[in-house]
């Protein structure tokens, strides 16, 4: 801009050059919030949701639905659907596993009746953190529910 500026009720020019390097440093700063904030925004839609079946010998023993996640990875685990809409016994036991300090252990358990119960159960309806696999069994009190199939379903976040 061409002339001279002064600031009101003093002598001295005002140094149009500094003004300019604050005003850039202000756009930069502006410029990576707003790539902070795209990227957040970005990683929050999550990964697609992950569905598939299992069939297993469910009464002869405890037997693995599926694992969910990997050691050392992080996740938000938003949601764990299974359906037990094939099987028949009055005692359906779900339990979950993951590694405490190196040694998987058993951090969840709960029973169901595939008679009275509904044919989904939300297993996790919340978010849940995890940064090992997280390993998904199932048991039935029922010998006719063995080669059956279990569907799941889950939803996960990424974590950075």
């Amino acid at each position: 801009m061409p002339g001279e500026f002064y600031i009101e009720g003093r002598q001295q020019k005002v140094d149009l050059t500094e003004i300019k390097n604050i005003i850039s440093e202000m756009q930069a700063a502006i410029s990576r919030v707003q790539s902070s904030v795209t990227t957040l925004l970005a990683r929050s839609e999550g990964l697609a949701p992950v569905t598939g079946s299992t069939t297993a010998d469910w009464q002869a023993a405890e037997s693995e639905v599926v694992t969910i996640g990997a050691a050392g990875v992080r996740y938000k685990v938003h949601s764990l659907l299974l359906s037990i809409h094939h099987l028949a016994g009055t005692i359906i036991t779900v339990r979950l596993y993951m590694p405490v300090n190196g040694v998987e252990r058993m951090v969840y358990q709960q029973s169901f009746n595939a008679a009275t119960d509904p044919s989904g159960l939300w297993v996790i309806n919340g978010t849940l953190g995890i940064d090992q696999a997280l390993r998904v069994t199932l048991q039935s009190s029922d010998a006719a529910d063995n080669g059956k199939s279990v569907d799941y379903e889950f939803m996960l976040e990424a974590m950075s």
